[in-house]
């Protein structure tokens, strides 16, 4: 079914200015004393994203395409969408890493590795196909290559941040000209870039590159950062938190070691706006890594930072950070235990305000599909510390969530994307507050493709 979308707003305040909403003599006198009706949700633009298949199916670097409908129509399971057929094509070399402002009008995007990676182009949402760039692009490449890790901070749909870290083994020279295997590892220098983009003005706001530092006794043991992603911003907007994952050598010989012992999950906190004095803050709740992949790993909700962490042992945790900004360890949230599973890995989640979230994640029970491991979708509460799988979304073998990007949050409603790979699906809608699931508008795919979320 073609659907032809309209501007709400725009289409009032026509008619609000040709005099064509008038009153009716006859309508009854309004209730003196009416019943109090919360505040109506005004609709808002749902952006669906597709990854179209490069090589092999699932891998999403065919590209990327997108196509907004109206809140209304994604609820509405009669309407079906075909963003492979009739999308916007978003420019990038693989696959799209996309934000969206919180009314959803806008999309921001950042291209990902080839010829135009690191450019930031932003786009007015107008419904269906139709996309209209506003305002001019701009590189970040020079500051942090050309296939950046960023996100938009939660700062009024003001400011973007994108970063990358380099790492260099460092040794000292007891070995001889001609052979070096003498050499005694001493540490790896982790160096990081962090540079903050203004997404209104479409300039650089400041960048700063600084060295990541362990404990000693961590460095001494072999491990570094290898890689940082998922800027975050304090409640107090003074501190930015970013995701980090750990590697290790063997300080014997310098080679890759995968078999060490997992640390505890760390962040690098920067004071900000200056993007300086960074240091780690470590977890004695949760294990492995906090960089996520393609989706927001962190978000503040209530004064603190909660935040994922993936290849934990004991299974996916989501940690609290607090005001003080370190870890608060007292804060103990297992998926395994809260879902009654083993090796819950949390792939992609966002919380609406009331802080109750949906979570997309894979565990013990997942079957290897035609892409990887199979997804599901779970609805957490942060507060509660409980978490229940959502159960009126089908599963099979082939929905892979692994490369999964985007939520979209209307008030206490979280929109999401179910299809698995080469197959159509369909729109889905959370209530939060009640738990109830809503089936929308239908996702028509293509062979080898997948869609990557809402936005």
């Amino acid at each position: 079914m073609k659907r032809n979308f309209i501007n709400y707003h725009k289409l009032t305040a026509l008619l609000l200015a040709g005099g064509l909403l008038v009153s009716c003599s006859d309508d009854p006198e309004p209730n003196p004393t009416p019943d109090p009706d919360p505040d109506p949700v005004e609709a808002r633009w749902i952006t669906v994203a597709a990854a179209r298949m490069g090589d092999n199916p699932g891998d999403g670097n065919g590209g990327t395409l997108i196509y907004s409908l109206n809140s209304d129509e994604a609820k509405d399971p009669t309407v079906s969408i075909a963003p492979f057929d009739n999308g916007f094509i978003v420019p990038s070399n693989r696959t799209a890493r996309l934000q969206s402002s919180e009314d959803g009008n806008t999309i921001f995007n950042i291209s990902y590795a080839g010829d135009t990676g690191g450019n930031y182009t932003k786009y007015s949402v107008e419904g269906g196909q139709t996309f209209t760039q506003e305002g001019t692009s701009v590189s970040i490449a020079p500051y942090v290559g050309s296939a950046p890790r960023w996100i938009k901070l939660f700062d009024g749909d003001q400011t973007g941040a994108a970063v990358y870290v380099d790492t260099e083994h460092q040794f000292d020279d007891n070995g001889t000209p001609d052979d070096a295997s003498d050499d005694t590892y001493i540490r790896t220098e982790a160096t990081m870039g962090v540079v903050t983009l203004d997404l209104v003005n479409s300039t650089i706001v400041e960048f700063q590159e600084s060295s990541i530092q362990l404990t000693e006794e961590e460095e001494s043991n072999g491990y570094y950062v290898s890689r940082i992603d998922m800027p975050t911003l304090n409640a107090a907007g003074d501190k930015l938190y970013i995701g980090a994952r750990l590697s290790k050598v063997d300080p014997a010989t310098g080679e890759s070691d995968g078999d060490g012992e997992i640390l505890g999950s760390k962040t690098i906190v920067l004071d900000y706006p200056s993007l300086l004095n960074p240091t780690v803050i470590s977890s004695t709740v949760g294990y492995g890594n906090t960089n996520g992949y393609r989706s927001i790993n962190a978000f503040e909700y209530n004064g603190s930072v909660y935040q994922a962490n993936q290849g934990d042992p004991n299974g996916s945790h989501i940690l609290k950070i607090g005001a003080n900004n370190q870890y608060d360890d007292s804060y103990v949230f297992s998926l395994d235990n809260a879902l009654g599973t083993d090796d819950a890995y949390i792939l992609a989640w966002r919380p609406a305000a009331n802080g109750k979230a949906v979570v997309a994640y894979r565990d013990a029970s997942s079957e290897t599909g035609v892409a990887g491991a199979q997804g599901f979708f779970a609805l957490v509460d942060l507060e509660a510390r409980t978490a229940q799988k959502i159960t009126d979304i089908p599963y099979e073998a082939d929905f892979y969530l692994f490369q999964y990007q985007g939520f979209a949050v209307h008030g206490n409603d979280i929109y999401l994307t179910q299809a698995p790979v080469g197959k159509n699906g369909n729109i889905y809608v959370v209530d939060t507050e009640t738990g109830n699931v809503t089936k929308g508008a239908e996702l028509v795919n293509v062979e080898g493709s997948h869609f990557i979320g809402v936005f």
